[in-house]
């Protein structure tokens, strides 16, 4: 039984292989526009991969990380053992979950406010507002909020605040995640908008001559149609748990708030570039990419068990 399944498998790899040989030969010049992304990815994203060694090894400078002695775990070893590294790991777990939980959904929400627009004009304007944002870098958007929030001349001032909540432990994380949102949850429609039109109209008139209203119709209808995007998006999202967003942190963070502040990105940098430990900061940043892909596979072997739709 064995010998005749085998054979199977290696006919359908042959199949497979030669349909995929013939429409490369078909679609030759659109296969040519993926030529740019191929180079990117692999001069940008694979070959510095082997810097990864440098987690492995002692690495000198001045010998080059191939001629750098071997290390073993060491670095990891000595990074598991730092008070640092861990109230770095607690707080970038922290700031993530907060931005999965109350950013995630505030795109799919404003989607779908925005799919019940039927002024077209009045749409545009709104789109165009709660797009611009994300345009903005955050050294641009920290000076603002730095500017807006300061006790001295900013908004804080009319009211009577005292203390800007940069500087407050105990309301920097909550600036964090709803500043991340007031900047990215416009341009994270793009995807959902594109999703909900392409729904099929029909199912919006059945849904009306059933006697359905706008909200049971957003229920019944739209929600469903959209639920493989979301899973996907959650699954991606879900991979980058342990990147709570570095631009954002290291613009707005200060000496009063790294005990909630400082995250694993902010540690492989202060660490690595700042003092020098190179091997110790490719440890931290391997460390971080294995718990990423560990939360990629799960989450999607999750999403395939539970709603039969996943990444593959």
């Amino acid at each position: 039984m064995g010998q005749p399944a085998a054979l199977a498998s290696s006919g359908m790899g042959k199949v497979r292989t030669g349909r995929l040989i013939r429409n490369v030969k078909r679609y030759k010049y659109h296969y040519l526009l993926l030529f740019p992304g191929l180079v990117y990815f692999l001069v940008f994203k694979y070959v510095p991969m082997a810097g990864i060694l440098i987690a492995f090894k002692d690495y000198k400078l001045s010998v080059g990380i191939m001629d750098s002695a071997w290390a073993g775990l060491k670095w990891f070893r000595m990074l598991f053992q730092t008070d640092d590294f861990w109230t770095a790991f607690q707080n970038t777990i922290i700031i993530s979950f907060y931005k999965l939980i109350f950013g995630f959904p505030a795109p799919i929400v404003l989607a779908l406010l925005l799919n019940e627009v039927l002024n077209g004009t009045f749409k545009r304007i709104i789109q165009t507002i709660v797009y611009f944002p994300h345009f903005l870098s955050w050294v641009v958007l920290g000076g603002m909020m730095f500017t807006l929030l300061s006790p001295s001349n900013g908004i804080l001032a009319l009211l009577g605040f005292e203390k800007s909540p940069v500087m407050q432990p105990e309301h920097f994380r909550s600036l964090l995640v709803w500043s991340n949102i007031w900047k990215e949850a416009g341009w994270g429609t793009v995807i959902f908008l594109a999703a909900i039109a392409g729904i099929n109209p029909e199912l919006y008139e059945a849904a009306r001559m059933d006697g359905a209203n706008r909200l049971q119709m957003v229920k019944y209808v739209t929600l469903p149609a959209i639920a493989s995007t979301i899973v996907i998006l959650l699954i991606l999202r879900t991979g980058h748990i342990l990147s709570a967003g570095f631009d954002q942190v290291f613009i707005l963070y200060n000496p009063l708030v790294y005990n909630v502040a400082d995250i694993l990105d902010t540690y492989v940098y202060r660490v690595g570039l700042t003092m020098g430990r190179y091997p110790l900061a490719a440890a931290a940043g391997l460390f971080q990419s294995v718990v990423g892909l560990m939360m990629l596979l799960f989450s999607n072997w999750a999403a395939r068990r539970l709603g039969g739709s996943g990444l593959w």
